[in-house]
C-alpha cells in the first residue's frame, strides 16, 4: 500500500472506526488512542489484508481486538470501574454534547460557500473527495483544500464562541 493509499484509507475511514470503538469504550481518549493504534497496526500489517471483508469490516476488527486487549490489560492492574455509572454524569455529558453540536452547527450555517457546501458533502453525505469535485466540475484535489480550509474556518469560530 503506498503512502497515498493509506491517507485515502485513513481519510475515508477515520471517522467509522472511531465511532466504532467509541460505542465500545465509552471513553473520547481511549477511543482515539485505540483508533490511532488500528490504523498503525493496518498499516504495519498490511499484507495480512487478504481482501475477503471490506476494508472498514477489517479494521473494526484490529479495534475490537485492541479494545478487548486494553480492557483485559487494565482489569489486571485493577483500574476498570465494577460501579455503574452515575446517571447525572450521563444526564450533564448528553446536554453538553448537544450544547456543542449545536455550536458547531452555527458555525457551519455561518461559513461561506463553497466551503459549507464541500464540508457538508464530505461529512454528511459521506462522499469522496473526487465525487465532491465532480459536483463542482472541479478537480478532487481542489475538493481536498477546500474541505481543509472549511475544517480550518470551523475551527476558528468554534474558538471564538
Amino acid at each position: 500500500m503506498t503512502q497515498e493509499q493509506c491517507a485515502r484509507l485513513y481519510e475515508t475511514c477515520y471517522m467509522r472506526v472511531f465511532s466504532y470503538v467509541m460505542t465500545l469504550a465509552g471513553d473520547r481518549s481511549l477511543a482515539e488512542e485505540i483508533t490511532q493504534e488500528t490504523f498503525y497496526r493496518a498499516f504495519t500489517h498490511q499484507r495480512d489484508f487478504r481482501g475477503e471483508s471490506d476494508e472498514v469490516t477489517w479494521l473494526c476488527a484490529i479495534a475490537k481486538n485492541l479494545f478487548v486487549d486494553e480492557t483485559r490489560r487494565q482489569s489486571r492492574r485493577g483500574q476498570i470501574s465494577k460501579e455503574m455509572p452515575d446517571p447525572i454524569k450521563s444526564v450533564a455529558k448528553t446536554v453538553e454534547d448537544r450544547d456543542s453540536s449545536f455550536r458547531i452547527h452555527l458555525a457551519l450555517h455561518a461559513l461561506e460557500d463553497p466551503y459549507k457546501e464541500v464540508f457538508e458533502l464530505r461529512v454528511f453525505g459521506e462522499l469522496s473527495f473526487r465525487e465532491i469535485g465532480m459536483i463542482f466540475g472541479r478537480t478532487e484535489n481542489w475538493a481536498r483544500v477546500t474541505y481543509h480550509r472549511a475544517r480550518i474556518k470551523l475551527r476558528e469560530r468554534m474558538g471564538e464562541a
